[in-house]
């Protein structure tokens, strides 16, 4: 998320609420959102497992808690309750991350990620392993294994979104650690793991295995988890369940949100611009902004009224024709969403989504989430709602 919503994002999101009410609800589109959980407590997350689109798992930031949604209600009884370990300061700290492993059903396998007081001046990120119970509704605490940890030095810009690629890889999100442009330029930095997404491999190694051909594995003084780096913010990111490219919604600190695009064959390596560049123009105050390696999103827009960007999925269901193919985005101070089409080379359509945006004056849409079928979810965080989008009756 973006450090200015904290400053600015009610009265933005009053704002942009009562503009939206006044223009309608997308009454051309043949879509729209129906609630199907509500009453969470700041939820930042929905999934499901790679096999089970009948179930779905959100995430409650603050509480550290792991809820089951089924048949339109989330059960009281967590699925996983962490609250003990996890240090929420009420910002962008807390349990911040799930991923089930691709082969979930045979396994039980799935991992989260989290922030942790370690000592009284001391926050980690903390990448933790769980396994289900007998009861497919309830994780075995017991079974936690640490993975990773590295320090997170500020209380904003912590990631904090993981998900398994098409290569059985597990990629992690991290953020620059903050506070407000990067000052340390951790993002540039290869010795640190913030500013990047990381690349491990959790069937093998001890904790956990670094895939040989990750781009800096030889590099000296360089960590070999990376994968990409130079990234403010990179708090929602997908594949693309098709063709197994990835997205990246990378949060503006004030110019400039973002949209990168890396296809399935990269070899890594990428460099994403920040603190250098915010989008695809100069940060203000750089003197020189020519980096000779970096890469420009595909697609980045003004941040006008504290504005931070929430990375969606490409839409892969079947339930909605119409949006198959499109990558659905949208932006969690105002609530606007987008869909936007990628020929993997430029953008060739950008749209405006009005009936996707929750019909509320703060929407706060923290993210979008995709079942096993590739139906896709939006995650409204102060609402505490969880809405799916469905068809709309001609």
């Amino acid at each position: 998320m973006n450090t200015s919503f904290w400053r600015y994002g009610v009265l933005a999101g009053f704002l942009v609420g009562i503009a939206g009410l006044m223009a309608g609800c997308g009454l051309g589109e043949n879509f729209g959102l129906e609630k199907v959980a509500g009453g969470l407590r700041f939820p930042l997350y929905v999934t499901s497992t790679p096999d089970d689109a009948t179930r779905l798992f959100a995430v409650e930031q603050n509480r550290g808690r792991i809820r089951v949604i089924e048949q339109g209600r989330a059960l009281r009884t967590p699925f996983l309750d962490i609250g003990d370990s996890v240090y929420s300061s009420g910002l962008e700290r807390g349990l911040l991350g799930l991923a089930f492993h691709p082969e979930y059903a045979a396994n039980g396998r799935f991992f989260v990620n989290y922030t942790a007081q370690t000592s009284e001046d001391k926050v980690e990120s903390v990448i933790e392993e769980y396994r289900v119970s007998e009861d497919p509704l309830r994780a075995d605490v017991a079974s936690a294994r640490t993975l990773l940890r590295f320090e997170q030095p500020h209380p904003i810009h912590n990631g904090g979104m993981m998900a398994f690629g098409h290569d059985g890889y597990l990629y992690i999100a991290s953020g620059d650690g903050g506070p407000g442009n990067d000052p340390d330029n951790r993002a540039q930095s290869l010795d640190t793991l913030l500013g990047k997404i990381l690349r491990i491999d959790v069937d093998n190694g001890t904790p956990y295995g670094i895939p040989p051909d990750n781009p800096f594995v030889d590099v000296e003084g360089a960590r070999g988890e990376i994968w990409a780096y130079g990234l403010r913010n990179p708090w929602r990111f997908s594949f693309d369940r098709d063709t197994g490219d990835m997205y990246i919604g990378d949060v503006g600190e004030r110019a400039r949100e973002e949209i990168n695009f890396e296809p399935f064959d990269s070899p890594g390596g990428r460099n994403y611009g920040w603190n250098v560049r915010e989008g695809r123009v100069c940060r203000p105050g750089q003197d020189d902004c020519h980096l000779p390696d970096a890469v420009d999103p595909v697609h980045d827009y003004e941040n006008r009224i504290s504005a931070a960007v929430t990375g969606g999925y490409v839409y892969r269901g079947t339930a909605i024709p119409e949006l198959q193919g499109e990558y659905i985005f949208g932006d969690y101070s105002t609530g606007q969403v987008w869909g936007m089409r990628h020929d993997g080379a430029d953008v060739t359509a950008l749209r405006r989504l009005p009936s996707l945006r929750p019909r509320r004056l703060l929407p706060t849409i923290a993210s979008f989430g995709e079942d096993a079928d590739g139906e896709l979810y939006v995650v409204s965080w102060l609402s505490g709602n969880i809405y799916k989008i469905v068809p709309r009756n001609r």
